[in-house]
């Protein structure tokens, strides 16, 4: 980026008296003798060593900057650029410049008022900028006369960024003069110089370079983290304009850009709409709003998207990202959290009690940026807020603004509250499917108590029969291949998944013991390789109810294990409903149609025919049952597939066996003319 002439160029080499620099650390010891393990034997106030000036944080960089990795390193950036939101925020800097070199240099550059550079009241050898460079707790945010709100609360940020940086420049255009001074490892090494007038411009200048000595010589700056650092900073603070530059060199081959200029007048909205993007949505609404001036005490802003994925929450405080959450993060959650719940009892859906905090984040892209004195954070590196105040100002701000905002949709917050509903269902779900696991672990895992299962262990090749009735449960059990086929009888029709609250689903045991038989969990939970049979068979009578039934099952593994359906392990058995005998000559008839085709083609020599029609699978021998349906060389097994078009079919399943009965009568009124040979 090149200098603005107006603001850079000095116009004279008048020398401003340098103070003395800070003294470097002293270390007196004294060794008297050789104690244990080489120690001295002697404790004295010789021993106590002292460390002045900036010399702790080159010893102990990790208490001010959690370490000296790469993201410790980029924290120094944070620090710099921090100072300069501060001044944007309070109404002194409009713009902000932030500029990566080729060689390791990092320079951010704001038209704010300009450190002050007149002597210290306190420290009369030295100017205002030298001793907030080069002494720990030194700033001007410790109270609110010069900054309401910022993020530097503990005046050890641009010392700190001092001290671990191999070189340091700090250039500050005040009352139409020019200052500069240039430091090494945190210590003067010119003195202030007036470099002379310029004109219209003002604002503070620093150049650094971090460290190698504390970083490493891999210990520089990545183009991409300090790109996204610097977007971040834009979107907080609508009323600042950043301007982006990067050498060339740096970015060659990546997708980093190389200039540019950051400017959101809308703030976080604009960056939840950037990263969420075109992608689907629970309701397309953003829910987004702000309370107060930004940079003024108790202010607030906030957007959450609500979408079926790539949920995030990224949260502020006097701009100063907080990636461990905190305080504020907490009045968000329980400000969505109690107003949805609140929704739920005026909309009477009672299933709304059972969602939590968790439920409702799990779907939220969200960013919250807060304002406020004075604010508490766990650490120098203020990575979580801890101010009680913060709680209370985020959920009675969000909480007033969530309310009137579902008021006013209806139909988006009756859906945000069934899809968080169900969240909350499948989470429920989940922990009883842990509690049987772990269960599990400490002994066998005990199976439904009316499953006859199969003596094979190996999945493949292995069959469970689901079975109409304990009559019909029986015969099967005679007609079956034990080694290879397992019998599980069900008691009558089974819950309709499609039109029951999961609630419902969850409670009910005859759709538990399935579950559990099958082996491979529900939904989210579905594993493939759990499986512990390779065909899932359906066999019902062949009748109205039997084709119920079955219809109810097939319901429920589309809807709770799909990946059975999708990978081709359920099956339907196909039962006769008529034994046509003429002396030797035996067929068995599916249904009525198939009954008249046989007596036609079959049976049309001499000798009486005999037709038995079959009650039910309880009814039939199991000889016959074993020979027609379970035997895998005689039998017919139809497999269970979804069309193509999935939509289609969910919306088909929805319709037919879903809870609206108007979609049934529909469906009934446009098809009944192709309906015949109705038996009435």
């Amino acid at each position: 980026m090149e200098q603005n002439k107006d603001l850079f160029s000095p116009a004279n080499d008048t020398v401003v008296p340098k103070a003395a620099a800070p003294r470097p650390a002293v270390k007196t010891t004294a060794k008297t003798g050789n104690g244990p393990r080489g120690a001295s034997s002697t404790y004295s106030a010789a021993d106590i060593e002292v460390l002045e000036g900036l010399e702790p944080v080159r010893r102990r960089p990790g208490m001010y900057i959690g370490g000296t990795d790469i993201s410790a390193l980029h924290h120094l950036f944070s620090e710099v650029i921090d100072n300069a939101m501060d001044e944007a925020l309070a109404g002194h800097a409009s713009r902000i410049e932030v500029e990566l070199e080729a060689d390791g240099h990092l320079t951010v550059t704001d038209n704010g008022r300009g450190i002050p550079v007149d002597p210290h009241p306190k420290f009369t050898d030295r100017s205002a900028l030298e001793v907030i460079m080069t002494t720990l707790h030194a700033g001007g945010k410790f109270d609110s006369a010069a900054y309401e709100t910022s993020g530097g609360l503990h005046g050890v940020g641009i010392s700190v960024v001092n001290a671990l940086s191999e070189i340091t420049e700090v250039e500050v255009a005040r009352d139409q003069r020019l200052y500069r001074q240039e430091f090494v490892r945190g210590l003067p090494t010119t003195p202030l110089v007036d470099l002379g007038r310029v004109h219209n411009r003002r604002g503070t200048r620093v150049r650094f370079r971090p460290d190698p000595q504390i970083f490493g010589a891999n210990g520089i700056f990545q183009p991409s983290k300090v790109l996204a650092m610097t977007r971040a900073k834009a979107y907080l603070f609508g009323g600042v304009e950043i301007r982006w530059s990067c050498d060339e060199v740096l970015v060659a081959g990546t997708d980093v850009v190389s200039r540019a200029t950051f400017h959101f007048p809308d703030g976080l909205k604009d960056y939840v709409i950037e990263r969420v993007g075109n992608g689907a949505r629970i309701v397309d609404d953003l829910f987004a709003g702000r309370t107060g001036t930004p940079g003024k005490n108790g202010a607030l802003e906030w957007a959450v998207a609500f979408v079926p994925g790539d949920a995030f929450v990224s949260s502020y405080c006097n701009t100063i990202h907080t990636r461990d959450g905190g305080t504020h993060e907490a009045g968000l959650r329980t400000a969505l959290l109690r107003g949805l719940k609140a929704y739920g009892e005026l909309s009477g859906n009672k299933r709304g009690a059972a969602i939590t905090a968790d439920d409702v984040m799990t779907n939220s892209a969200a960013m919250l940026s807060i304002y406020v004195r004075e604010p508490e954070f766990v650490g120098q590196t203020k990575d979580r807020l801890s101010s009680p105040e913060a709680a209370r100002l985020v959920e009675t701000g969000v909480r007033d603004a969530f309310d009137h905002w579902l008021a006013a949709s209806p139909q988006q917050a009756s859906r945000l509250l069934d899809w968080t509903i169900e969240r909350a269902e499948e989470r429920i779900a989940r922990r009883k499917e842990k509690e049987i696991a772990r269960k599990s672990a400490t002994r066998k895992l005990r199976l439904p108590g009316k499953l006859t299962d199969c003596t094979q262990g190996a999945a493949d090749g292995a069959e469970l029969f689901l079975v109409e009735g304990d009559s019909a449960g029986g015969s099967a059990k005679q007609a079956r291949f034990r080694a290879s086929q397992a019998v599980l009888p069900l008691r009558g029709k089974v819950l309709n998944v499609a039109g029951a609250s999961r609630d419902k689903v969850l409670a009910n045991q005859q759709l538990a013991d399935i579950v559990q038989a099958v082996g491979v969990g529900t939904r989210e939970r579905y594993r493939a390789s759990d499986l512990r049979y390779d065909k899932i068979i359906i066999m019902t009578d062949a009748d109205v109810d039997g084709a119920h039934i079955a219809s109810l099952l097939i319901t429920f593994f589309y809807s709770e294990m799909p990946g059975l359906v999708d990978d081709g392990h359920l099956y339907l058995a196909m039962p006769p409903l008529f034994r046509i005998s003429q002396g030797p000559k035996v067929h068995y008839a599916r249904d009525d149609a198939h009954l008249a085709i046989l007596l036609e083609t079959e049976f049309t020599g001499r000798g009486k025919v005999d037709v038995t029609r079959f009650k039910g699978l309880g009814e039939m021998p199991f000889a016959h049952l074993k020979e027609t349906t379970m035997n895998p060389k005689s039998r017919t097994l139809l497999q269970v597939m979804v069309l193509n078009d999935g939509e289609e079919t969910r919306a088909a399943v929805d319709s037919l066996m879903g809870n609206r009965p108007e979609a049934r009568f529909r469906f009934i009124q446009e098809n009944a003319r192709f309906a015949t040979d109705l038996d009435i």
